[in-house]
């Protein structure tokens, strides 16, 4: 079992971004996936959520109308859109995913599987 994200990089502010976490192992599309994110010095801040069956997203305040999420079941990737990136988007990502129902999407103890992290730097 493996989720390998991958798109991280530098952008400039207002610039866009499209990450992607592709899993090994089992299917994504069994299964709640969430992106979290951990800026230095602080802790990890759900950002993005796809629930599976009905397929609802919940996003965190600060992400709303500038982050999507898509899944692709063909290639059992899921992927986080970007755009209008700003400064404090600044931090590591990380993909999850939850085999379960899952209750506070943003907790990170509701997911089982999580990927390495990807750098994402928005900086002029």
């Amino acid at each position: 079992v493996q989720l390998v994200e991958s798109g991280g990089g530098l952008v400039q502010p207002g610039g866009s971004l499209r990450l992607s976490c592709a899993a090994s192992g089992f299917t994504l599309d069994d299964h709640a996936i969430g992106w979290f994110r951990q800026a230095p010095g602080k802790g990890r801040e759900g950002v993005i959520c796809l629930t599976r069956g009905d397929g609802r997203t919940y996003y965190a305040d600060s992400v709303k109308g500038r982050f999507t999420i898509s899944r692709d079941n063909t290639k059992n990737t899921v992927y986080l859109q970007m755009d209008s990136l700003k400064s404090e988007d600044t931090a590591v990502y990380y993909c999850a995913a939850a085999p379960n129902r899952i209750s506070i999407w943003y907790s990170e103890y509701e997911y089982d599987y999580w990927g390495q992290g990807t750098q994402v730097t928005v900086s002029s």
